[in-house]
């Protein structure tokens, strides 16, 4: 079975540089043949990953919060429709073996606490120390990498002991 990585991260609040981030770990995710996820839309970090997977023929799902509507990013191969708005992100997480961060928002910080609380493995991509403070004081499998090519090589090692 193919691995799943989640890639979470703020929609219309994602900086280019964050969104750029999240195009190359989608990238290099793909070259891995891991299946990429995120939240769907055609947004942020959420279309800028599946992007980048799609570059290199990548599989990708998109988990959305709505029962319809047009806000989906081009590049979901598999639309997952949940039509439980925010609540949606506990199905990212649950379907996700592992789970990559860059950027930060209410929803994505609402996705990093259900993956550390329901003992997902995240990690926090070029986080600031704000952040990193914060998620680490609530325990959990959390990791730290300054960079795409390095979050990659965690997540190979921490899905290699799944």
């Amino acid at each position: 079975m193919k691995p799943i990585v989640g890639i979470m991260g703020p929609g219309e609040g994602a900086s280019a540089v964050v969104s750029g981030l999240a195009h190359e770990l989608g990238r290099l995710a793909a070259l891995k043949g891991w299946v990429v996820l995120t939240g769907g839309r055609s947004a942020g970090v959420m279309h800028a990953a599946l992007e980048g997977a799609k570059v290199c023929g990548g599989l990708t799902v998109g988990v959305l919060p709505f029962g319809a509507g047009d806000d989906i990013s081009p590049m979901v191969d598999i639309c997952v429709r949940t039509g439980m708005g925010e609540a949606r992100n506990v199905v990212n997480v649950l379907t996700s073996d592992v789970v990559l961060v860059c950027g930060m928002s209410s929803g994505t910080a609402s996705e990093v606490s259900f993956a550390l609380k329901l003992k997902r493995p995240v990690i926090l991509v070029a986080a600031d120390s704000i952040t990193e403070r914060f998620f680490a004081s609530l325990g959990g499998p959390l990791h730290l990498a300054q960079s795409a090519e390095e979050a990659i090589e965690r997540a190979q090692t921490l899905l290699a002991g799944r």
